[in-house]
């Protein structure tokens, strides 16, 4: 992308998402922000794809705050792990998530990171698909175990932390940018700013 001739000003930044990891990655920006928690219904729809399905939700979650933010830079993210053509949901217990990292032990699983930004001050809409392979290594059932013990992710889809431990299951990962993989793909969104015409980083 190319940028535009630089506005005077920047518009306030709202972090449409109440994620701790989220905030951090926006944190790298160096950027000013808000969170709110837009509060959508996030049911999939019928023979719905998980690359549409990230899409309508990171967009159905900007829209809701477009008139409560008419002035601002709105930023909004969803994210689906799918293994063999398979949404893969959170194991919440310790069982289901040995028996997810099972399946995953010499195989692969994709994360469909959807990524929205609305600028109610321009009246400007951009949006992101990033696509991000994880390929694991043969995992024995005592690695699977003691990093379940250590690092209990049992809130997390796909029963690892990729920003933690769980890094040491993996061979390789596939991908433009990395933190897409924890939920924000930085480089499309400062590609994104670039487009609006605030090239980053921004000096306070």
């Amino acid at each position: 992308m190319t940028s535009k001739q630089n506005k005077a000003t920047l518009p306030s930044i709202v972090l449409g998402s109440t994620s701790p990891f989220r905030k951090l990655l926006l944190d790298k920006l160096h950027l000013p922000f808000i969170q709110d928690a837009p509060n959508i219904d996030e049911t999939p729809l019928k023979n719905e794809l998980p690359q549409q399905m990230v899409l309508r939700l990171a967009q159905g979650k900007a829209d809701v705050f477009s008139e409560k933010y008419p002035n601002h830079i709105i930023i909004t993210s969803d994210q689906c792990a799918v293994f063999n053509n398979k949404p893969i949901g959170k194991p919440h217990t310790f069982e289901n998530a040995v028996n997810q990292l099972k399946q995953f032990s010499n195989n692969a699983i994709i994360f469909y990171t959807g990524l929205v930004v609305l600028n109610t001050a321009s009246n400007e809409r951009f949006e992101y698909l990033d696509t991000t392979k994880v390929v694991f290594r043969e995992l024995s059932d005592d690695v699977i175990q003691n990093y379940l013990r250590i690092e209990e992710p049992l809130n997390c889809a796909g029963s690892f932390k990729s920003e933690g431990l769980g890094v040491t299951l993996f061979n390789k990962i596939e991908s433009r940018d990395p933190n897409a993989l924890i939920g924000l793909p930085l480089m499309a969104l400062t590609d994104i700013f670039y487009e609006m015409g605030y090239p980053l980083p921004i000096s306070n």
